[in-house]
């Protein structure tokens, strides 16, 4: 049964990256007036919004994928999935500290749950060694 949760838990993970994608493409917004990941702090003002925002759509589809793989792995009982998924929860906070804006107010739109998410996804996987 945890088995199972867990492959869900992943697979909704990669979903809410596919989220992203899709404002980071600007098909929706996720809230009124977000603009992730326009104004990273990093990429922004050394290629522009426009090439951030296809950045973020090719890291954001490659982290869904890898958080998919990480799943199957997981639902299959294969043992190299821990390995794909603590990789997999290291890139999305990586992606999410490159793209945040730099600044300390709203951060909960800046993807500091994901990130927090990502810390407790390789704490009981890596660390915890579960399961």
């Amino acid at each position: 049964m945890a088995r199972t949760i867990a492959t869900v838990f992943l697979v909704l993970h990669a979903l809410v990256h596919l989220l992203y994608l899709g404002q980071a493409a600007k098909v929706f917004e996720l809230q009124p007036g977000l603009t992730w990941p326009a104004g990273s702090w990093i990429f922004s003002k050394a290629i522009g919004d426009t090439a951030t925002r296809t950045l973020a759509c090719a890291l954001c589809v490659f982290t869904a994928l890898a958080f998919v793989v990480g799943a199957a792995g997981l639902a299959l009982n294969q043992s190299w999935w821990q390995s794909v998924t603590v990789a997999a929860a290291a890139f999305s906070g990586v992606v999410y500290l490159v793209l945040w804006n730099g600044k300390l107010q709203r951060l909960d739109q800046q993807g500091l749950v994901g990130l927090l998410i990502d810390a407790v996804i390789i704490a009981v996987v890596a660390v915890a060694r579960w399961p």
